[in-house]
């Protein structure tokens, strides 16, 4: 087995059994806490997988502001020693889940596998070259240069919505 089969196979594990560490735990906290172990080696397989940017994002966004988000809010919930109370959505709960996997199973196994195996491979064209190459440089640039209003703005959005969330949870 190579070394970067032991990699990713490591990270994998870490990434399944964070999530459930996620899942199974009544402890919401600590539950948050796993979910940005997750949430870093999802990262970690990006990295891997040569997806820099995505690696990036997803470190910053969901690792960083996400989870910090999470934390805080959980922070300033009451009894977060209890953990989530069992209610009447227990059966939903198990039956959305199970449907989505029986359908994901379906699609799986009928689709015809054979035909992305018979497609040229990269290297053929100029239009292949250009779509495989590392464009974490034109994304940057699109998002500083041509698409910096919306990103400032959704900033801005985003910070003014946990200054909403803060002064409708302080205590008056």
């Amino acid at each position: 087995m190579l070394f970067q089969d032991l990699i990713f196979w490591a990270l994998a594990a870490v990434a399944v059994v964070g999530a459930l560490g996620v899942v199974l735990l009544r402890d919401v906290f600590r539950s948050a806490l796993l979910l940005v172990l997750v949430f870093l080696t999802v990262a970690g397989l990006f990295f891997f997988l040569a997806a820099e940017f995505l690696g990036i994002v997803q470190v910053l966004i969901y690792a960083g502001a996400i989870s910090i988000l999470i934390i805080f809010a959980i922070m300033l919930t009451q009894n977060v020693q209890e953990g989530n109370l069992p209610n009447g959505l227990q059966f939903a709960a198990v039956l959305l889940p199970a449907l989505l996997l029986v359908a994901l199973a379906f699609v799986a196994f009928d689709t015809d596998w054979r035909l992305i195996a018979d497609l040229p491979a990269v290297g053929g064209t100029a239009v292949e070259d250009a779509a495989f190459r590392d464009n974490t440089f034109t994304l940057s640039k699109l998002l500083l240069e041509n698409y910096a209003l919306a990103f400032g703005a959704a900033g801005t959005l985003l910070l003014a919505s946990i200054i909403g969330a803060l002064s409708l949870v302080r205590e008056r």
